[in-house]
């Protein structure tokens, strides 16, 4: 059967702990142990706040491929333990929100030549200090290298040169330095340059420390998001998503070199957007790839969508095309099998979607979803005021691995035509706060208020090697309620960097017994003290 046949693929994307006694002992750590913020209000809800940022368009009224917005990072820049935002913008500046406390930020400007898509924040040169990179359009990276002091200089990436739309970043060969994955979005550079652009395509840079060294993995290309996760071997494994029918490629890097796997039976048919959680904390992940289809099927909102639904149904079909128009959840049955699971977990359709990340927002244990919505585009949707689909944000609360309920009340469906999104605990509080970058509208901080149950928060720490804040690294936190995993990425969602710190909820009460951690390249650590509702720093020295 064709699942027994990529059977392999996805279960070595599974994120399991070895045994402590399979695996080497690291060295003892530096513990740093500081309380996290008490909660103030808790109105069982997030409270809405504006940012100062507003991502504009190269011209208006909006058409491709403006219509796509841009992205965001958030992670602590100048290391004073509170998180910064950073930006993406198209016509405008870019922008750092530097974290004052209390939820109060300062903007900087950061200009930009060419409109600006993806954002991360990841340590480039290895000083140990966080630095900045969008990609953009039509062009090859933008970096930004952060001098200390709250400075930062724009700089070149050496050897980096292809078109690059989306990003990620990982230590592929195990090295200690961070290598990028970048994949163009043909279909835009090609209308923009008036030819197949020649610097395209899905591309591997080697960190060398001084330069990178570019290779070619996939050709023609319209990527949108790359997933990265970690075999049980430490091998890496990348998902590639792409837009407008072009199937989404699967990779691993093995001899030095990324190998492409047998495509998966079904996959999205324009894939927005990748997240992986482990969702019934069952030790393995599931996948979650996004693509456009409405959460509601009434008759007004059919018939906004009815121009886009017919040209999509007017494609030529292929026969035995493994893309589907809807949102997909890989998980596996009893039996070994792969399946998906969206349609029985109410996540098929979550609207014409960007962006969706998970995370334990209520802290009872179990990864919570949020989805952001919306699109304005004078060639798809000029039949509407505005020309703009106007959609609602959606937030799903996981039914302790059951599957998931749609949450109105969290008071997350905010209608602001949200691109980029990305969670993080931006108050100190122990919650995990949500930033949307939106198109069109300020971008907006949600402040978690739900108030509910106890947390932990990690940073890991690797003096003197380029991979200093641990991407890659997998985490498990062992509890008298259970097992809860995390892996650290650079980025995931659409165009989303993912912050270093890495949160954990539990109900209130829980026993901490000891966190695990594999490291990046495979080493193992152990913390047993440790404390509810408190951050703690771990120095490997």
């Amino acid at each position: 059967m064709r699942f027994r046949s990529i059977f392999p693929l996805l279960l070595s994307l599974l994120i399991a702990t070895p045994a402590a006694s399979a695996l080497r002992i690291h060295a003892p750590l530096t513990v740093e142990t500081v309380p996290l913020n008490r909660r103030g209000n808790c109105g069982g809800a997030f409270i809405t706040h504006a940012l100062d940022h507003v991502t504009i368009p190269t011209k208006l009224p909006i058409g491709f491929y403006d219509s796509n917005g841009a992205g965001l990072a958030i992670n602590d820049l100048d290391d004073d333990g509170l998180l910064d935002i950073v930006l993406a913008n198209l016509a405008g500046d870019n922008a750092i929100l530097w974290n004052r406390g209390d939820l109060k930020f300062e903007r900087e400007a950061l200009p930009s030549a060419a409109p600006a898509r993806g954002a991360a924040i990841i340590d480039v040169d290895a000083d140990g200090s966080l630095d900045i990179v969008f990609t953009q359009q039509a062009t090859a990276p933008l970096y930004w290298r952060n001098q200390g002091e709250g400075r930062f200089a724009r700089e070149v990436l050496n050897g980096v040169i292809y078109i690059g739309y989306a990003m990620n970043w990982l230590d592929a060969d195990r090295d200690g330095d961070l290598d990028l994955l970048t994949g163009s979005y043909d279909v835009e550079n090609e209308k923009i340059l008036g030819q197949t652009a020649p610097k395209s395509g899905v591309i591997y840079y080697e960190n060398l420390g001084d330069r990178f060294r570019a290779t070619r993995i996939a050709g023609r290309s319209n990527t949108l998001a790359i997933w990265t996760g970690i075999d049980e071997t430490g091998a890496h494994r990348i998902i590639i998503g792409n837009d407008f029918a072009v199937e989404d490629k699967y990779f691993t890097f093995r001899g030095g070199a990324w190998q492409e796997s047998e495509p998966l039976a079904v996959m999205p048919h324009s894939t927005m957007s990748y997240d992986a959680a482990d969702l019934d904390n069952d030790g393995a992940p599931e996948i979650f790839a996004v693509d456009m289809k409405p959460y509601a099927d009434d008759e007004a909102t059919m018939a906004q969508w009815a121009p886009v639904m017919d040209m999509m149904l007017a494609m030529p079909q292929v026969e035995g095309d493994p893309q589907i128009m809807e949102n997909v959840l890989y998980d596996f049955d009893d039996g070994g099998q792969l399946r998906n699971i969206a349609r029985a977990a109410h996540l098929d359709g979550t609207g014409w979607s960007w962006s969706a990340k998970f995370g334990d927002l209520d802290n009872d244990g179990f990864q919570d979803l949020y989805v952001v919505n919306g699109m304005i585009s004078l060639e798809l949707f000029s039949h509407l005021p505005g020309d703009e689909l106007v959609e609602e944000n959606q937030a799903y609360r996981n039914l302790s691995g059951a599957g998931f309920n749609a949450m109105p009340g969290w008071a997350l469906n905010d209608s602001a035509s949200g691109r980029g999104m990305t969670m993080a605990d931006l108050d100190n509080d122990g919650d995990l706060d949500i930033v949307v970058n939106n198109l069109l509208s300020p971008a907006t901080l949600f402040e978690n208020q739900l108030c509910g149950g106890d947390s932990i928060e990690v940073d890991l720490r690797q003096a003197g090697l380029g991979n200093s804040r641990g991407i890659g690294s997998r985490l498990t936190l062992h509890t008298s309620a259970g097992a809860y995993h995390r892996h650290i990425s650079a980025v995931s969602g659409y165009l989303s960097g993912e912050g270093s710190r890495m949160h954990f909820g539990f109900p209130a009460g829980t026993t901490l017994r000891r966190l695990s951690i594999i490291w990046n390249d495979g080493e193992y650590s152990e913390v047993d003290e440790l404390e509810a509702n408190t951050r703690v720093t771990l120095r490997r020295n």
